[in-house]
This record gives structure tokens, C-alpha cells and sequence, in this order.
């Protein structure tokens, strides 16, 4: 790829972050945004946040696992349970890590 092909990519990419992230600076006034946008909007980290991690939970070599035998399972499923005890989300983190590395330090899953 010639040099000036990658400046202009380097610079358009640079224009389009900032325009997009200074859409909501930008203006003097608030932009206006409807009442269904806004709540819709609510769930947008949960919805990536469970786009990220369900593969990365439920899959392995880009196939459902398919064993028991598997300690992301046991992680994910303690650290859900400790968050909905408790709500503490340093503790769903620490008990769901102390699980995966016991089972897999551990049993060598």
C-alpha cells in the first residue's frame, strides 16, 4: 500500500472519530433526542457487553462446547449467582475468577 494511500486512510479515519464522537460536544444547544430513542439506548451496554462475552463463554474454536467439563461454565454461572445476591460487582468478579482458576489450576479444566 503506497504511503499516501495510508496518510489519507490515517486522516479519514481521524475525521470520522471525531465527528462522531464530538456530535454530542459540538452543538451549543442539546440535541433533542425522543423519549424511545433515550430508553433504548439504556440497554446499548448490556447488549454489547453480552455480545462480547457470550462467544467468548459459550464457545470454543468457533463451536458450542460441548462438555460439561468446562470451567467457564461453572465461572460464569457463580458469578451471576453472587451478582444477584448480592450486587457487588467487585465480588461477582473475584468469585467468578477464583472458580475458573480453581477448576482450571485445579482439576486442569
Amino acid at each position: 500500500m503506497p504511503a499516501w494511500q495510508i496518510l489519507v486512510a490515517i486522516v479519514g479515519l481521524a475525521a470520522i472519530t471525531v465527528l462522531t464522537r464530538g456530535f454530542f460536544v459540538i452543538p451549543e444547544r442539546e440535541v433533542p433526542i425522543p423519549a424511545w430513542l433515550r430508553e433504548a439506548l439504556r440497554y446499548a451496554p448490556l447488549a454489547a457487553l453480552v455480545a462480547v462475552l457470550l462467544p467468548e463463554i459459550a464457545m470454543t474454536d468457533d463451536h458450542l462446547i460441548a462438555t460439561w467439563r468446562d470451567a467457564r461454565i461453572y465461572a460464569t454461572a457463580t458469578g451471576v449467582l453472587v451478582f444477584c445476591t448480592t450486587r457487588h460487582l467487585l465480588g461477582t468478579i473475584l468469585a467468578g475468577t477464583a472458580v475458573l482458576l480453581a477448576l482450571r489450576l485445579g482439576l486442569g479444566w
